[in-house]
């Protein structure tokens, strides 16, 4: 089966966002909002194996402070904070204090070159996702991807595999037709259970242990060219259609 599109998660995946940039800006929200809260490197890390930023605020505050997690306003609370927090954020951005990973701008415009369609299926809030390309694409990046699955466009988050059905109905593509392009677990679990073939590319918070199901396992997409994510996925789906 031929390979029609290219699925790209975002934090880690196309840039390392997580330590220098999302950490940092939820860092200064809480000074902002008087809170006595730092999550460092190693904290961070931790909190990642919950996705989703107001779903990480509310994991944290449970963590911290029970009883207010437990107040009826608690939810509505972390939104806000959630919202001061990707507002830093975007200005980070702006000010480039983030850009992609090595190799990720090439197959980006040979996939495009190769007339390969591609998307976004990312948890995180769609305004970041907007600015990472704005800053680092201009004005052509919102015409690279075709479909921008982001944020709270379905209700559960990876590792569920919502994200992903939901990019590929729009695109009306099957699960085989796509290769998806990951850097956690989470986001692995997520394309496997949605039938998509899964290519994991290690960023700063993945770890490295042993992730099972990818098609292959990279430090970095430094030097690959697009004939290898072609022949990685046609060894994946030649290898389910086997197992069938």
């Amino acid at each position: 089966m031929t390979l029609k599109a290219l699925l790209w998660d975002v934090d880690g995946t196309l840039a390392e966002t997580e330590d220098q940039g999302h950490r940092v800006a939820f860092n200064l929200a809480f000074k902002e909002a008087g809170l006595r809260w730092r999550w460092d490197s190693e904290l961070y890390g931790d909190l990642l194996k919950v996705t989703g930023g107001k779903e990480r605020l509310m994991a944290w505050l449970q963590r911290v402070d029970p009883t207010a997690a437990a107040a009826p306003d608690a939810p509505a609370r972390m939104a806000r904070l959630h919202e001061r927090k990707t507002a830093i954020y975007v200005d980070l951005l702006t000010r480039r204090a983030v850009g992609f990973r090595p190799g990720v701008a090439r197959l980006l415009d040979d996939a495009q070159a190769a007339g390969l369609r591609q998307a976004i299926a990312t948890t995180t809030t769609p305004a970041n996702v907007t600015q990472l390309i704005d800053v680092t694409l201009g004005g052509r990046g919102h015409r690279l991807f075709e479909v921008v699955g982001a944020g709270d466009a379905v209700p559960k988050k990876k590792p569920a595999p919502d994200i992903y059905r939901w990019v590929l109905e729009r695109m009306r593509l099957a699960p085989h037709e796509c290769l998806a392009i990951e850097d956690s677990r989470m986001g692995v679990e997520a394309a496997v259970a949605a039938g998509v073939p899964v290519l994991l590319v290690r960023s700063r918070y993945t770890g490295t242990a042993t992730i099972p199901g990818t098609v292959g396992d990279l430090p970095s997409l430094e030097g690959v060219r697009l004939q290898q994510l072609r022949d990685w996925h046609a060894q994946a789906v030649q290898g389910s259609a086997a197992a069938a």
